[in-house]
């Protein structure tokens, strides 16, 4: 509510999608629904994927730092021009925001790597996703978000699936939910599981960077 009556450019309450030029839909008090959807669901899904040491602090770390490229070319009127993404006056100073959660994610990562001495837990990685999907919000990259945050949506999509096919049909499709779980009962190692998906997330952030020239 206090992003929709404080916007003060159009673009703010608009829903945009990568690689289409022209498309763009006014959202108006829906902007409301859609954000608490993003904020709330983000939230949960950095939550569910923090099962592993450093598993989620990592992804979380690029794709703050890919948010923050984002924000600063929002809120400069020449770069969001140039690279056709939505203008938002005053975003840029959201870059500061996003290094500072990347920078003390790392910090926090020489901690949390496998085998971990601190953890975040769910009040850490509750607030990491929130803060993910809020940034997301005001820059109108929403869409982006789910790529770049793909490692997110996976594990939460396993969960959902998961409960779903259990309920319906009786059966697991995982041996184990959320997913990075299930490679475990594989007999993959810890360490290779999460190398593994960091570099899922190294892949779908550089995407999502990509699409900044790909409109």
């Amino acid at each position: 509510l206090f992003l929709y009556y404080t916007a003060d450019v159009a673009a703010a309450t608009t829903l945009y999608l990568p690689l289409l030029k022209n498309f763009a839909i006014p959202m108006g008090l829906g902007f409301v629904v859609l954000a608490y959807f993003w904020i709330v669901g983000f939230s949960n899904a950095v939550n569910l994927t923090d099962g592993l040491d450093g598993l989620a602090i990592m992804p979380t770390v690029l794709v703050a730092a890919a948010l923050g490229v984002f924000a600063y070319a929002s809120g400069n009127a020449v770069f969001s021009q140039y690279l056709q993404i939505p203008a938002i006056p005053g975003a840029g100073e959201l870059s500061i925001f996003c290094a500072a959660i990347a920078g003390a994610g790392l910090g926090f990562l020489w901690f949390n790597t496998y085998p971990a001495m601190v953890f975040m837990g769910d009040i850490g990685a509750l607030a990491l996703g929130a803060a993910l999907g809020c940034i997301a919000v005001i820059v109108r990259q929403e869409a982006i978000l789910l790529v770049m945050g793909g490692i997110f949506v996976i594990e939460t999509l396993s969960v959902m699936i998961q409960v779903a096919s259990f309920k319906l049909t009786g059966k697991r499709i995982f041996r184990m939910a959320p997913i990075h779980h299930h490679f475990e009962l594989k007999g993959w190692p810890e360490p290779r599981v999460i190398v593994r998906f960091w570099i899922v997330s190294v892949i779908l952030v550089l995407v999502g960077l990509a699409t900044l020239k790909v409109r």
